[in-house]
């Protein structure tokens, strides 16, 4: 987020985690994050990986173990709920953990969002819904079951 230019993270460098993540996403994930290749700019993030069972965590610390040695120039980043910070695999990379700030205030972290997700050209799409021609939104309720 250094530039307004610098490019959102492409789908191939970001695993969302949940209960049902199975070892296999998380084997090829880890594979290509840790083998090296050709552009080797990016920077793997595994977003809440406190939410991984049991096995597939126990499973995730012995591939990363294997394969951690391939490349040495690896960027991986592991974010997890900090109310779950006990959970195996945070507590398996607990000698790694850093507590991050935000180095941006949120005005300039909008402000770069807005920049990757406003439609050029509004059209007739779902992008003229949304506040100022935005590609994606939020809609939330305080009550359940509303037509969301």
């Amino acid at each position: 987020m250094n530039s307004p230019e610098q490019p959102l993270p492409t789908f191939d460098e970001v695993l969302l985690c949940t209960p049902q993540t199975s070892a296999e996403q998380v084997g090829l994930f880890l594979r290509r994050c840790l083998i090296p290749c050709q552009g080797g700019d990016k920077i793997y993030t595994m977003l809440y990986a406190d939410e991984l069972s049991y096995d597939v965590s126990c499973r995730a610390e012995e591939l990363f173990q294997q394969l951690q040695h391939c490349n040495s120039s690896y960027r991986l980043i592991i974010l997890c709920n900090c109310e779950r910070e006990n959970s195996y695999l945070p507590s398996a990379f607990s000698h790694y953990k850093v507590h991050m700030i935000p180095q941006r205030s949120r005005a300039e972290i909008q402000q770069y969002l807005q920049h990757h997700f406003r439609v050029a050209q509004p059209s007739n799409s779902a992008a003229s819904v949304f506040k100022e021609h935005m590609c994606v939104g939020i809609v939330s309720s305080k009550r359940a079951g509303m037509g969301k």
